[in-house]
């Protein structure tokens, strides 16, 4: 492994562990109250929450970007394994017991699109997207760990 790899791998373990911080503490202020349709009806006039759910969503979708996208298959390269589509590494993810589920990855990606492109028109929509995008941070996370371990266990970082 060139020295190259080295830093990109050790720059994507610090990003994404500075992004799981800044997702946690968005996500911790958010969710304080519950999140309806009712709460988020007139968003318009709640530019602190239309602020609060625009950072989560936002933190959520590049926390998970930059696992899936870039440190899973920067992980699998330094490991030699063949990386290919996306689905392909999830399920070698999931194989080596590094990701729950990829299933659950991909579910996690569809509630990101809902989060960041239907808001606008139905606070319910919004609502519910937001509300499970919340169960799916342990999922982000734990998988960022996982790699992250891998990656310290085989002296890659």
């Amino acid at each position: 492994m060139t020295n190259d790899t080295t830093l990109r791998l050790q720059f994507l373990v610090r990003v994404i562990g500075k992004e799981n911080l800044y997702l946690q503490q968005t996500a911790s202020r958010l969710f304080k109250q519950p999140l309806d349709a009712t709460a988020l009806q007139n968003l318009e006039n709640n530019i602190a929450l239309s602020e609060q759910l625009d950072a989560f969503a936002s933190r959520f979708g590049r926390l998970q970007d930059n696992i899936g996208d870039k440190l899973l298959p920067a992980t699998l390269a330094a490991l030699g394994e063949k990386t290919g589509p996306v689905l392909d590494n999830l399920n070698k993810a999931e194989k080596f017991g590094w990701l729950e589920s990829a299933e659950n990855w991909l579910l996690a990606r569809q509630l990101r699109n809902k989060m960041v492109h239907e808001y606008i028109e139905d606070p319910a929509i919004l609502a519910e997207a937001i509300n499970n995008a919340q169960n799916f941070i342990p999922l982000l996370t734990g998988f960022a760990e996982a790699l992250t371990s891998a990656l310290t266990q085989r002296n890659l970082l």
